[in-house]
């Protein structure tokens, strides 16, 4: 068997097949965490002296190095489960994959029974199942799912980490175009917005290209209830008109994008913004986007809004909540005076302002005796990495810097974090 790296984490099908044994399964979890590559080699070398071949050890390894990162997706499903290493990038967090499951199921799609008109069926397709991670959340609620996948290794890892759900699943090895959808009553779908493989891929940038089409996804879309998952960058005006787009924020980071159709988009809400934090779920919806507010001097505080909030261009209902303003024009960040915060932004108090020059601002943030600075920007050409080690800096306290243009001047706000 050809390796294309020792102990690597993309998948070729005769490295499944040497996994998908007996021997391979039980051997995998023994294996442990493998974390790092010291983990990697104490692994490699145990295997091996303990008589396994090479092929066998390159698989285990690699798949239980897999596994170890994939806890911080789907917890302790993890540790039954397979991935490739595109498969684990892309997968859904298995925490939204059940809120994404549970719009289905209480749309009353997916339940295993025909419909009224007899046309049902009560399966939801997957169309684009990947490992599986989607389908593990519609599954987990019960629902009826045939995930369909065109990666040959892809489609054999999904019906291996969909196994416990019996007959409730049913997996298929081809393209979504190419799906029978008799009996389906609603599609889900991740078009790959990457190229094929199983390791390192590259980003497709225009729709035409995604795998399927995003033409043809929302052309399903527009004659079955679904959803489909997207980039959050991705344009506005490529989602239908009639479509319900619903970004999710988890935690600082924005992370997907999901068009929302027929029975599935809610009634009036045509923008929606999610925010994950601390445990909890946090939503915003609109029929449509909101007007910016009005711009306003600095005051005592100055909010970022979630990606999510500004995706779903909804940072002026954020902002008369907050009774704050736009800082500038066309740049995300609110200010006012109200010791207030909210979920669906981060929120600092103002210390002062300094000079947006770097040896004078060096000079200040020594003077405050500043080691440990957070450097947050918007509307201005400044790259923080290269910043911080021009600032050179030292001492005990720490605060947040905010980088950014009031009435086109660059602006230095000195603040912390509330």
């Amino acid at each position: 068997m050809r390796v294309t790296a020792p102990y690597a984490d993309g998948m070729e099908i005769a490295e499944l097949t040497t996994l998908l044994t007996p021997e391979g399964l039980r051997l995998l979890d023994t294996v442990g965490t493998v974390e790092s590559t010291d983990d990697v080699a104490r692994a490699v070398t145990r295997l091996r002296a303990a008589g396994h071949s090479p092929d066998l050890v390159a698989a285990v390894v690699g798949q239980a190095r897999l596994r170890t990162r994939a806890v911080e997706k789907f917890g302790g499903f993890a540790e039954r489960m397979l991935f490739t290493r595109a498969g684990l990038e892309q997968a859904t967090r298995l925490s939204i994959a059940a809120r994404h499951a549970a719009r289905f199921r209480d749309a009353g799609l997916g339940t295993g029974e025909s419909t009224s008109a007899g046309t049902g069926g009560g399966r939801i397709a997957d169309l684009g199942c990947g490992i599986g991670g989607d389908a593990l959340g519609l599954a987990g609620l019960g629902l009826s799912v045939l995930a369909v996948d065109a990666d040959e290794v892809t489609a054999a890892i999904a019906a291996f980490n969909l196994t416990p759900f019996g007959d409730a699943v049913r997996v298929r090895h081809e393209r979504a175009e190419d799906t029978d959808l008799t009996g389906i009553e609603a599609v889900w779908l991740d078009p790959a917005r990457r190229s094929a493989g199983h390791g390192d891929t590259t980003r497709l940038r225009d729709p035409a290209e995604f795998l399927p089409p995003l033409d043809w996804v929302f052309d399903l879309t527009a004659r079955l209830p679904g959803g489909v998952k997207l980039g959050p960058g991705l344009h506005r005006e490529l989602i239908p008109a009639d479509a319900e787009a619903q970004w999710i924020t988890v935690g600082t980071t924005t992370i997907e994008l999901v068009a929302w159709t027929g029975a599935l988009a809610r009634p009036g809400v045509r923008r929606a913004a999610v925010v994950a934090r601390d445990d909890a779920w946090h939503e915003l919806t609109a029929g449509g986007p909101a007007p910016d507010a009005p711009t306003r001097p600095l005051g005592d505080f100055v909010h970022e809004p979630a990606g999510s909030v500004i995706r779903a261009e909804l940072i002026g209902t954020v902002a008369e909540a907050l009774d704050a303003g736009m800082l500038a024009d066309g740049i995300a960040y609110l200010t006012g005076d109200a010791a207030v915060t909210s979920p669906f932004v981060s929120s600092f108090r103002v210390r002062e302002t300094l000079p947006f020059d770097t040896r004078k601002l060096a000079a200040a943030l020594r003077a405050r005796d500043i080691g440990t600075l957070e450097i947050k920007k918007r509307g201005v050409d400044v790259d923080p990495a290269q910043l911080r080690r021009s600032l050179r800096l030292r001492g005990d306290a720490s605060a947040t810097l905010l980088l950014t243009r009031v009435g086109g001047t660059r602006t230095a706000i000195l603040a912390d974090r509330t």
